[in-house]
């Protein structure tokens, strides 16, 4: 069986002789983009349709079907990334993190935002400054509890 890391090899490889998108991909899976993005990219798992219909779309085997299908063991190889789009978000979380806990602690209590309960959408904002960037994360609130 492939590991995380040859089938997402095996996946980029596909997806660019295909010359198709990631909301392509998506969308024969039907699931989001930014899941099924980051299912093929090794840090989440498909449910045994939706690999074998990203397999499928890419033209790939039973192999990257189960592959995609295993859990992950979800790690990261530096403390802090040197890609400056990933940086660039590692310094909105160093610079704002603080304020979103105080007001997630105003507006809910003493808890957090669920990583797991989540959906999170990426899309382009036109601007005539500028596109922007518009990140949406909707995560369950889990208070802590006292026992």
């Amino acid at each position: 069986m492939l590991d995380k890391v040859a089938m997402t090899e095996a996946i980029i490889l596909a997806k660019a002789q295909k010359d198709t998108s990631w909301e392509a991909i998506a969308s024969a899976a039907g699931l989001s983009d930014v899941y099924t993005t980051s299912a093929c990219l090794g840090m989440n798992h498909l449910d045994e349709a939706a690999a074998q219909k990203v397999a499928s779309f890419l033209g790939l085997g039973p192999d990257v079907a189960e592959a995609l299908q295993t859990f992950p063991h979800k790690s990261w190889d530096k403390l802090v990334p040197t890609d400056p789009l990933i940086y660039r978000l590692y310094e909105i979380v160093g610079v704002y993190g603080p304020t979103m806990k105080e007001l997630i602690h105003e507006k809910f209590g003493d808890g957090i935002m669920s990583a797991i309960d989540f959906t999170m959408d990426i899309d382009k904002e036109p601007n005539p400054a500028g596109d922007r960037v518009v990140v949406t994360m909707n995560g369950k609130f889990l208070p802590y509890k006292a026992w």
